[in-house]
């Protein structure tokens, strides 16, 4: 069996993914907007010797349910917000390790600067930088830009492809492997015969210019991307390295990890490079009992209002209007597809405020595991060995004790079976997850890449 990956799954906000919970005395997150927390944090997840902390964002507010974002303001629900990127910097320098996955949502984001400020974070972190791309999925973000709505779903997918030819051109085209020479005695930085400008005059983007950093360790971030729909599918096929699914049965989640998989032969490239990462939100104890104690004192907290309020934002539907036993109309959805279909399977067509919110016990739509750390090991090796998956993004519930509990019960366990790391492999976080810092032969984006001495 592969060995499993670990990952926090986090926001630079008070509320995340388990809606309420900062309510609860021992939750830290209050105090997001403090660098110490961060640094904290990260030497934590060191320790625990966890692959990396996945940084969640969104440029909009949550603002679906009743038509404005008073219940988003009220419950804290992913608002405020605060740039993730600005968090890596000083998380980098309290560790050598621990990788970053930071999202940022190319609909809003030029490619030019963009790739810049990657680079410098791949190369300020000696190449543990990662990039979850999104396409966004509130028309409030689209409205603080100047627009009047999100495009259309799967139109937002056909911009991303070309997003990525830009990037991936500025990433690994501009610059030579060789171009920096380093030449103090003959005043010689760079050869400009291996610096080359870019030039792109496409659908959405029109670029003439060369990339403003030099190659940093990975050259391209390491590539993480969440869709689960369809077209969502085909994108991460044809440009992801690591995935991200939630799901509620394993059969269910097992389908799409092998469509993805399948895609990304069809295309060319080999089933293993894709790293599939499974939502996932842990209770545990020193026993069962320990844990069930825990959940009751957890779920005291939880916000249904506010859970409700994140959900009509990701799922597109105003649950303000219904009726707690009013059958939900889905109709088509230009929020998150995949998070739709996923409420319809679990809930069945005829679903309702009532049946969601029976399924957000800890304030999210994410089934807690709760029991031993022996029976959170237990399901964690059978989700990976029955559904195909590589790892776990681990959302926050009470901070930092959930990660603590995980660290200290859990981890032992998986590494006393041989199935998590006992230290770290060196080099960039590309290294340690596929064996080599650059983007495999395979990859889309390597047939950009300048030849030696061309």
């Amino acid at each position: 069996m592969r060995p499993i990956h670990f990952n926090a799954f986090d926001m630079n906000c008070v509320g995340h993914i388990q809606h309420g919970l900062w309510a609860h005395p021992r939750d830290q997150s209050h105090r997001y907007d403090a660098i110490d927390y961060w640094t904290d944090y990260a030497k934590r997840l060191e320790a625990g010797l966890f692959d990396g902390i996945f940084l969640a964002d969104v440029v909009g507010v949550n603002d679906v349910y009743g038509g404005t974002a008073d219940a988003a303001i009220r419950g804290a629900v992913q608002v405020p917000v605060n740039d993730p990127m600005l968090l890596v910097p000083a998380m980098a320098a309290v560790t050598t390790h621990l990788g970053f996955g930071v999202t940022a949502n190319l609909t809003y984001e030029t490619p030019f600067l963009f790739a810049r400020r990657m680079s410098t974070l791949d190369h300020l972190t000696g190449g543990r930088i990662g990039w979850n791309i999104v396409t966004g999925y509130l028309d409030s973000a689209a409205r603080a830009i100047g627009l009047d709505a999100q495009a259309a779903h799967d139109d937002r997918y056909d911009l991303a492809d070309e997003y990525m030819e830009v990037v991936y051109r500025l990433w690994e085209e501009s610059w030579a492997d060789d171009a920096v020479i380093f030449d103090r005695d003959r005043h010689r930085y760079a050869d400009p015969a291996r610096v080359r400008p870019i030039h792109h005059a496409g659908k959405q983007y029109r670029i003439d210019a060369m990339h403003l950093s030099a190659p940093s360790p990975q050259r391209t971030p390491v590539l993480y991307q969440a869709g689960s729909s369809p077209r969502g599918r085909q994108f991460a096929a044809t440009h992801a390295e690591c995935v991200f699914v939630n799901g509620q049965k394993i059969e269910g989640v097992k389908a799409i990890v092998d469509d993805i998989r399948a895609r990304a032969v069809a295309g060319g490239r080999a089933a293993d490079d894709i790293k599939v990462f499974m939502g996932a939100t842990i209770v545990t104890g020193r026993t069962e009992a320990e844990a069930r104690e825990k959940f009751e004192d957890y779920r005291r907290y939880v916000s249904s209002e506010a859970a409700l309020v994140h959900a009509a934002a990701s799922l597109g539907i105003d649950f303000s209007r219904y009726d707690l036993d009013q059958p939900i109309e889905t109709g088509k959805s230009n929020a998150i597809v995949s998070n739709v279909e996923a409420v319809t399977r679990s809930a069945g067509p005829q679903w309702t405020t009532r049946k969601l919110l029976e399924q957000m016990v800890l304030g999210s739509r994410q089934a807690p595991m709760i029991g031993s750390a022996e029976q959170i090991a237990d399901q964690l090796i059978a989700w990976s060995r029955d559904a195909g998956i590589d790892g776990f993004n681990l959302s926050r519930t009470v901070v930092p004790e959930c990660f603590d509990d995980i660290i200290s019960l859990v981890v032992p366990i998986l590494q006393e079976r041989g199935l998590y790391k006992t230290h770290y492999a060196e080099g960039p976080l590309r290294q340690k997850l596929f064996g080599q810092p650059r983007l495999l032969a395979r990859h889309i984006a390597a047939g950009f890449r300048q030849q030696p001495g061309a």
